[in-house]
């Protein structure tokens, strides 16, 4: 199951930054989780600071 980055996500980067596995890219609007690449680590819901990631 991969995470996910809701419509709360601010664009700061801190999440890409900390993935281990660089699942996590610029979108349009937000940052974006490739569910193919996410091992469901859950690093990235711990450093995000608007709480916008969450488990699918």
């Amino acid at each position: 199951m991969a995470h996910k980055i809701n419509e709360e996500c601010i664009s700061c980067g801190t999440c890409a930054d900390t993935c281990p596995v660089n699942a996590i890219a610029p979108g349009d609007t937000t940052y974006v989780v490739d569910p193919d690449t996410c091992v469901d680590c859950g690093a990235c819901e711990g450093v995000c600071p608007v709480g916008a990631i969450q488990p699918e």
